[in-house]
């Protein structure tokens, strides 16, 4: 039974580190706090989340074709990749945060598209599969002394570690978000935008220079 917890244990830290690198999902969800509240940048989080869980699944199932498919198209995965991160880099920049705030009291029905945002968002990096293999090996999350009800609390324990680290990052971003007017949420739109077209940008470059390499 002390084998349960420790599993738990692990599956929450893997879940927190790997939401917890501020890429363009946490720029998005800071932006969302700010400009919409509170909870529509927690369900995007938690669309993220469901995305990082699927990519663990594949990992901890031995899908081996799924990581030899994404080695063998990396270049182009992150190209497509990049390519979303663009057309919504340019969506955020024409964005207007005073539409977002006078809809606020309108936006509860879209739970399920800030949801269906987050998860596409993470979805379109498949190279975050390196990663949480790194992240198994690290804490040994497949070891041979766990049976298969020590592996399903452990993808929950993931689960639920992703769902604290944003309701934590949502809930101080919102605790802050009084000292910013609709001046300050219009520069930090523009700031997302901008980090996530270079990062977007970035990665189109490389990925365009490998496949021209090959």
């Amino acid at each position: 039974m002390m084998q349960l917890p420790v599993i738990m244990l692990r599956g929450i830290l893997i879940g927190i580190l790997v939401s917890a690198p501020m890429g363009p999902i946490g720029m998005l969800c800071i932006q969302r706090t700010l400009s919409r509240g509170r909870w529509p940048a927690f369900f995007t989080g938690v669309g993220a989340g469901v995305s990082d869980l699927v990519y663990c699944l594949l990992t901890g199932l031995g899908l081996s074709f799924v990581t030899d498919f994404i080695e063998t198209n990396q270049s182009l995965l992150q190209l497509i990749g990049s390519v979303v991160l663009l057309v919504y880099a340019g969506y955020l920049f024409g964005s207007n945060p005073s539409r977002s705030l006078q809809k606020s009291a309108t936006r509860h029905m879209s739970y399920w598209k800030d949801f269906g945002t987050g998860f596409l968002f993470t979805f379109s990096n498949p190279l975050i599969l390196f990663f949480i293999i790194g992240l198994f090996a690290r804490f040994s999350f497949l070891a041979p002394e766990f049976e298969s009800y020590h592996y399903a609390a452990g993808y929950l324990a993931i689960f639920g570690g992703a769902v604290m680290w944003w309701f934590g990052v949502t809930w101080f971003v919102n605790k802050v978000r009084g000292h910013f007017n609709l001046r300050s949420m219009w520069l930090v739109n523009r700031i997302v935008a901008g980090v996530i077209l270079v990062m977007g940008a970035i990665g189109f470059l490389t990925a365009l220079r490998d496949l021209i390499i090959k």
